[in-house]
């Protein structure tokens, strides 16, 4: 069949190691997804990101930051969560 994966397929993944997008061959499978792959530049395992960069330091700090701020806004209001009323049906 067409789209169904392999051991040993070639994919295009993120590597972590060499930080680019890399030709990968396939090392584990869970049903029809790759699992586990192995970098074909520096020969690196690590799991399938399915081509996503890992977030940076940055972004890191940035997502920490707001969700201290939820928390401290959470505080303020008592640990009361915002009412949010549902639309009236037509």
């Amino acid at each position: 069949m067409f789209g169904e994966k392999r051991l040993g397929d070639i994919i295009d993944d993120f590597c972590i190691k060499c930080r680019r997008l890399t030709n990968h061959s396939i090392v584990s499978l869970v049903g029809n997804e790759a699992a586990k792959v192995r970098c074909r530049t520096c020969y690196h395992d690590h799991d399938y990101r399915h081509e996503q960069a890992p977030p940076s330091k940055k972004e890191l700090k940035k997502m920490e930051e707001e969700a201290k701020a939820a928390r401290e806004a959470a505080e303020q209001d008592d640990g009361k969560l915002p009412v949010i009323e549902a639309p009236e049906p037509d």
